[in-house]
């Protein structure tokens, strides 16, 4: 797992995402992590729509080609992570496990949608959802 190239799909305009992705750092062993906005055209977002996935509910992250998404990208990137600075200590130690990930995911993604909403932010709608409601 050396000299990987990592890629971290998420909504740039979400400033609690920004922040997070912004903060995180990987391992320098591992490879270089690339942050995308899935706002922006890129060819990485076709096959994350052709997966059917939501990229307004989850964050991704691309790992030779392997997609994880949501609480699976977070406990992956904590994994990752090097640990350095407090925020990296306390990423890892509060999502290293699945099921803790899993459970204060949900959370985040609420979390988000209403910030998205006081900002006035559109969703990213990627699967061209009709209810394309926060709530």
């Amino acid at each position: 797992m050396t000299n990987q190239k990592l890629l971290l799909v998420y909504d740039k305009q979400c400033p609690a995402c920004n922040y997070y992705c912004q903060l995180i750092r990987i391992n320098e062993t591992v490879g270089e992590l690339t942050l995308i906005d899935a706002r922006d055209n890129n060819p990485i977002m076709e096959k994350i729509t052709a997966q059917g996935l939501d990229i307004d509910q989850g964050m991704v992250l691309v790992i030779e080609g392997k997609l994880y998404y949501g609480s699976e990208a977070i406990q992956a990137l904590a994994l990752l992570s090097s640990r350095s600075g407090l925020f990296n200590r306390l990423n890892y130690q509060i999502f290293k496990y699945p099921a803790v990930a899993k459970k204060l995911y949900p959370l985040l993604r609420m979390s988000r949608s209403i910030l998205l909403k006081i900002l006035h932010k559109t969703k990213i709608n990627n699967l061209n959802l009709k209810n394309n409601q926060y709530f």
